[in-house]
């Protein structure tokens, strides 16, 4: 549990510090639209670190004007529809691209 939540804390740093430094992104209006969606990055990494059920490592998040899109691998059906679940209840998130495939 130590172990996840050091992790959690330090996936967050690098994406806030690496997110402030960066430039607008094509398809976002506003340095504000960029920080909001590191945020939501940040904020479903952290659950995914957070939950047993998520093999953060696995999956990746991508925001961009708050649809989150999830890419990666998961163990079986259960892990990817959680980690939609999960992507789906962060504050600010509008839609949710779930393009995680299922290892066979």
């Amino acid at each position: 549990m130590q172990i996840r939540q050091t992790l959690a804390i330090a996936i967050s740093a690098i994406v806030l510090l690496t997110a402030t430094g960066c430039a607008v992104q094509r398809g976002q209006e506003t340095v504000g639209a960029y920080v909001d969606d590191a945020g939501i990055t940040t904020v479903v990494k952290t659950r995914f670190v957070e939950n047993k059920q998520v093999d953060a490592a696995s999956i990746k998040v991508e925001t961009l004007n708050g649809t989150v899109m999830l890419s990666g691998f998961a163990k079986n059906g259960a892990e990817r529809n959680t980690a939609e679940a999960i992507a789906r209840g962060v504050k600010g998130v509008v839609a949710v691209r779930n393009e995680i495939a299922v290892r066979p």
